[in-house]
């Protein structure tokens, strides 16, 4: 029996497994496995341990509060009273759902392993407790860890979606060691916001600041509970903003080097004024570890979503109806642009917003509602902050111009009619290129649903280095649909250094520039 008054000690790699069991998040809540290494420093060298102080300043008496001079006008903040302050506002958060697993998964760690069709494993079965017949499955309890941050007294809460995802159990816990029972009002996987209430009142909340008032170098602070570790602190600066990620989300997440590891998932981001700037949602990481990129959802972004939730209880966004590319220097080359700036569009949803509104194939979006667009991720962002129905006025270089489109945007959730175009024909060989070309018989129409291009039938020199692949489905030039050859070569032979393929491939259309000069 466990003997509550004896005193443990903890070698570093019980500390280890104890620590990775306390950050474990399963499936349900967006696990991240971490490797531990020098998991315990000795306490000796923790005791030994101060403060780093640069030599020119070290003789300088510090005033006990104010930031640490480091060298000659460069100072460190002091985050004890932004801590001290705001600390009781952030939240622990325990989640426990559930998941399907069959018999043979659920077995006892001691029993011998045997797959179910081996004849031992009815031996062995019958010595493992109520069983269920083969092949079924039963619910198996996933639990899962994460951060908030309370925003209103009478207890609500916000963190990410995917801390709350498929939990069928919430509790909060606050930093004077209360709990409660946590309802979830509503989430959002788009932008990965969730907003939970629990009953109570006369709570500490946190001041709510501006994200769009940021700026790149700033210094930022993260309240979270790592791996269980409740009330973590850890600061950094702010590296970037306005990132776009590679996972389906809308969200211009503020990118900073502030350490975060699995259960700050959730938490607030803090400014030097201790105003919540953005939510700490994801890492970038080869390892599952913290490798120095951590992202948060813009404040801006997240109270529009909770203004929501908390009105209606559910989320609608804005789509415009397009798909965008980079715009790199060979693309700038090919549709003659001062700079490569902006976003490719190579593909229109038919029927969409972006349809309706006259948008092409080949146009470049420079600025939406004024407001430029440097990098193609910055389309998406922008539009993130918009309502359905809601009209935005575009400029779009065309044909060497700008030219002023006016869109009203549709709602994410509506389909739109497949994709059409113009008749084609033609055959031959692009030499320039390095492209053999010909049209598109009956049958591949048919399958494809393409009808009209020229289907590139062997690539080379120039067009192979850049990616063009044999079966890739030539549609247009630097924005101009192409149906023969005689057309790929005027169009061709007029450009100089570059020239944009818009190459459908499978299901997907992708710009992909050619230098030819």
């Amino acid at each position: 029996m466990h003997n509550e008054g004896a005193i443990t000690v903890i070698t570093a790699k019980r500390l280890t497994l104890a620590l990775a069991a306390a950050g474990t998040i399963g499936g349900a809540v967006g696990a991240i496995a971490v490797n531990h290494n020098n998991a315990v420093a000795s306490s000796s060298a923790a005791v030994s341990a101060a403060p780093l102080v640069a030599s020119a300043a070290s003789a300088t008496p510090v005033n006990p509060g104010a930031p640490a001079p480091v060298a000659a006008g460069v100072m460190l903040p002091d985050f004890t009273a932004l801590v001290s302050r705001n600390g009781p506002a952030v939240v622990n958060i325990r989640v426990m759902g559930s998941t399907k697993a069959s018999m043979s998964q659920q077995r006892g760690r001691g029993a011998p392993q045997f797959d179910e069709d081996d004849p031992f494993f009815e031996f062995f079965r019958r010595f493992q407790g109520p069983q269920m017949p083969r092949g079924q499955q039963r619910d198996t309890p996933v639990f899962g860890a994460g951060s908030g941050f309370i925003i209103s007294p009478d207890g609500v809460i916000l963190t990410n979606a995917h801390v709350v995802r498929d939990a069928k159990e919430v509790t909060v816990k606050l930093q004077d060691r209360r709990e409660y029972r946590a309802k979830v009002l509503g989430s959002d996987p788009k932008t990965d916001v969730a907003v939970l209430k629990i009953d109570a009142k006369n709570l500490p909340v946190v001041p709510i600041g501006k994200s769009s008032d940021l700026k790149v170098g700033e210094w930022v602070l993260a309240i979270g509970s790592p791996f269980g570790l409740e009330s973590s602190v850890t600061a950094g600066v702010v590296s970037a903003k306005g990132r776009s990620l590679p996972d389906d989300s809308a969200v211009p997440f503020i990118q900073t080097d502030v350490a975060v590891n699995p259960g700050n998932s959730g938490g607030p981001l803090f400014n030097t004024k201790g105003e919540v700037v953005g939510i700490n949602s994801q890492i970038y990481s080869q390892t599952g570890g913290y490798m120095g990129l951590s992202f948060a959802i813009p404040i801006d972004v997240a109270y529009r979503i909770k203004d929501q939730i908390v009105t209606t209880g559910k989320v609608q966004h804005a789509k415009l109806g397009v798909t965008v590319q980079e715009v790199n220097q060979g693309f700038a080359d090919s549709f003659k642009l001062d700079s490569p700036e902006g976003a490719l569009v190579s593909n229109v949803e038919k029927g969409g917003a972006a349809d309706k509104a006259g948008i092409k194939s080949g146009d470049v979006i420079r600025k939406v509602n004024g407001q430029p667009i440097i990098a193609s991720g910055d389309l998406p962002a922008m539009l993130s902050v918009a309502q359905p129905g809601e009209k935005v006025s575009l400029d779009v270089w065309r044909d060497g111009k700008i030219v002023r489109l006016d869109a009203r945007l549709a709602n994410a959730s509506d389909k739109v009619a497949q994709d059409e175009r113009e008749p084609a024909a033609g055959a031959d060989q692009s030499a320039k290129l390095g492209l053999a070309l010909r049209p598109l018989d009956p049958n591949e129409k048919r399958q494809s649903g393409i009808s009209a291009g020229l289907v590139i039938e062997d690539a080379a020199g120039a067009a192979s280095n850049a990616g063009v692949q044999p079966g890739d489905v030539l549609l247009s030039i630097n924005g101009r649909p192409v149906n023969s050859v005689e057309q790929v070569r005027d169009v061709v032979g007029k450009a100089s250094k570059s020239v944009a393929l818009l190459i459908q491939r499978g299901n997907d259309r992708i710009f992909i520039p050619v230098r030819i000069g």
